[in-house]
């Protein structure tokens, strides 16, 4: 496992505000969903399985709120029919070259993947909106408000790109991992 970018606490500030819209209806997010879909966290990936749709991408740590997910979640999405499985090393507050290549190949995959990750997927929601195409849908849990539906374009890949060139480490290795020349 090699750390590739680390998240220094004065940056925790700037991912305080969603990325996008934060909604609480996972029927009206899925409806305005572009494709792929992305989805970052547990209890997000979970939601948009029980309502019957399987992300071209889902990552998860079999954790929220820095706790174990209970049984029905695990078991959700433990259970959905995903194409292909990867499992990858992420400490938190980090961005691994594991995890960052196991989503670039996700995205570049036709079928589904779901990518379980030891250790902590938080931050796997920046490199998703950088790397997923324009128009495409990352959704991701806003702790005690809803689930965050970032549409991905110019703007808001403009402003990761703004927070990973900040992260302590080495940002043009991340890029290259993800298959970007620059964000």
């Amino acid at each position: 496992m090699t750390t590739v970018l680390e998240l220094q606490p004065e940056l925790r500030e700037a991912l305080k505000d969603p990325f996008g819209p934060v909604e609480t209806d996972t029927e009206r997010v899925l409806a305005a969903a572009g494709s792929p879909l992305v989805t970052v966290g547990d209890i997000v990936t979970y939601h948009v399985l029980e309502a019957g749709v399987t992300p071209d991408v889902a990552l998860v740590d079999e954790r929220t709120k820095r706790a174990t997910v209970d049984d029905e979640v695990s078991a959700v999405v433990n259970d959905a029919s995903f194409d292909r499985v990867a499992t990858v090393v992420n400490p938190p507050g980090t961005l691994t070259a594991d995890l960052l290549a196991a989503l670039r190949e996700a995205l570049a995959d036709d079928g589904t993947t779901l990518v379980r990750v030891d250790g902590e997927e938080d931050l796997a929601a920046l490199p998703a909106i950088a790397a997923a195409p324009d128009g495409a849908s990352v959704l991701y849990g806003q702790p005690d408000e809803g689930v965050v539906h970032v549409t991905v374009g110019d703007e808001v890949r403009d402003r990761v790109g703004s927070i990973l060139a900040r992260m302590t480490g080495d940002t043009d290795r991340a890029l290259e991992l993800l298959g970007l020349d620059g964000v």
